[in-house]
């Protein structure tokens, strides 16, 4: 693993020597992260609104994985790698974000995102299938879950927004005592508080990518805030809507979670009627598919395979 990171690192600088483009060389690791995962990047065009998204062929059950706030279909990446082959993984950036249309004017609260959602999924075929979310995306796809029963073969939360947690989080606390969120960055130092608030141990990331994505956060922020109050008047959608689901349900949570605080479990095994299996991962923080993928992947590799017909 050290031998392969170390040829993609050498790869990057020799682009940037040629190049000297700090966006290409992104794109150039990027690009080439796709191709270690077998992903292919494609466009499609719903409503007026450009969807980019990836996807990994496969011949087995479909996995449609859903990210969080200010996150892309890159969070799923990595992830994706660790997956048997025979599951096809479809990762779209959700409209407002990464490379999809960000249309102003319209909703961008996690319901209307589900419904959003369900649009891009009939425009590629897709009938039915397991779907994975992380945070804002956990609150979206449990809500689609609710709304569309039939296509959902199963339910997989990471760390997921849309219910109130009975013990507050540590973000919970700041934003209610009227201080702006953690989620926002302010400048390209910001971005080091954020990562070591997400993550336990965050992801090592040479020196010219963090700058890249902390000149990018720092660029969308008043996008992301406009977003994000949006989701905060919205409210805990999903909790209202956990009676709906049908789908057996595979909650993973980081026990360190600063963002979302895993107390949010108690509520689903109270107020979910179907299945619910739960794991609770130690030292781990807001995007366990980010912080560990692989272990992350192996979970919903035995749910998908074992744990939805027990």
């Amino acid at each position: 693993m050290k031998s392969n990171f170390k040829f993609s690192t050498c790869v990057f600088l020799l682009f940037g020597t040629l190049i000297g483009c700090a966006s290409t060389l992104h794109k150039t690791g990027i690009s080439l992260e796709r191709y270690r995962s077998d992903l292919d990047t494609k466009s499609i065009v719903v409503e007026e609104i450009i969807w980019k998204y990836t996807e990994r062929p496969g011949n087995g059950e479909t996995l449609l994985v859903v990210h969080g706030f200010g996150g892309d279909k890159d969070h799923w990446t990595r992830f994706s790698r660790h997956l048997p082959k025979n599951i096809r993984v479809i990762a779209p950036d959700l409209p407002g974000f990464g490379e999809t249309s960000k249309p102003e004017g319209i909703s961008y609260t996690q319901e209307a995102q589900a419904i959003r959602l369900q649009k891009f999924t009939e425009a590629i075929g897709l009938k039915d299938f397991h779907i994975a979310g992380n945070s804002m995306g956990g609150g979206i796809a449990g809500i689609f879950a609710a709304k569309f029963p039939k296509q959902v073969k199963s339910l997989i939360l990471f760390d997921n927004a849309g219910i109130k947690s009975p013990t507050p989080s540590e973000m919970q606390t700041i934003e209610l005592s009227g201080k702006e969120s953690p989620l926002l960055v302010k400048d390209k130092e910001d971005f080091d508080r954020l990562l070591r608030f997400t993550f336990v141990k965050p992801p090592y990331l040479p020196s010219f990518l963090k700058s890249y994505f902390a000149e990018k956060s720092v660029a969308n922020r008043e996008w992301n805030a406009h977003i994000l109050k949006q989701i905060r008047k919205e409210g805990y959608i999903l909790e209202t809507q956990l009676d709906k689901i049908q789908a057996p349900c595979l909650t993973i949570w980081g026990k360190e979670d600063k963002v979302i605080h895993y107390s949010v479990m108690e509520v689903l095994e109270k107020k979910l009627k179907t299945k619910l299996e739960t794991v609770l991962l130690e030292n781990m923080g807001h995007a366990p598919m980010i912080e560990d993928p692989k272990l992350s992947a192996k979970l919903v590799q035995d749910w998908i395979f074992n744990g939805t017909t027990k």
